[in-house]
């Protein structure tokens, strides 16, 4: 697990992760891509991924998707959030926030979550931001 999942983000990191693992074939999750990019736009002290576990399964290792979309959300402290979520603007947005104001509870990193969270930091190009959502 590298030192940045385990220890206080630093100025350049994220404050948290949000990981949206979906399938191109899932209309739930391509009904989702537009809500979640916007999202990118309104947390931008987030680091949003949007993942197709099967097109990017390098990157995705041993993560166990049983329902699509499923939700990553993580920190330096640990897992905060990892389940289905359906595309709806108002229970993501309250999940965000209540991320963003701490208030979600925590849990140890996974092996799995730690792996693909540790795999995201060098693969930028799966990134959203401003920019490129």
């Amino acid at each position: 697990m590298s030192s940045s999942l385990t220890s206080e983000p630093s100025p350049s990191e994220p404050a948290a992760w949000v990981v949206c693992l979906c399938a191109e074939w899932c209309g739930l999750c391509r009904d989702y891509q537009g809500l979640f990019a916007q999202m990118a736009t309104r947390y931008p002290s987030f680091r949003f991924v949007w993942l197709d576990v099967e097109d990017q399964a390098d990157l995705a290792g041993d993560m166990d998707v049983e329902t699509f979309p499923t939700l990553l959300l993580a920190d330096a402290q640990g897992l905060r959030f990892l389940g289905p979520l359906t595309p709806q603007a108002n229970t993501l947005s309250r999940l965000l926030d209540s991320l963003q104001s701490g208030s979600l509870q925590r849990a140890a990193h996974s092996p799995e979550s730690a792996q693909l969270l540790q795999s995201l930091q060098g693969a930028p190009e799966y990134w959203l931001d401003a920019s490129n959502a």
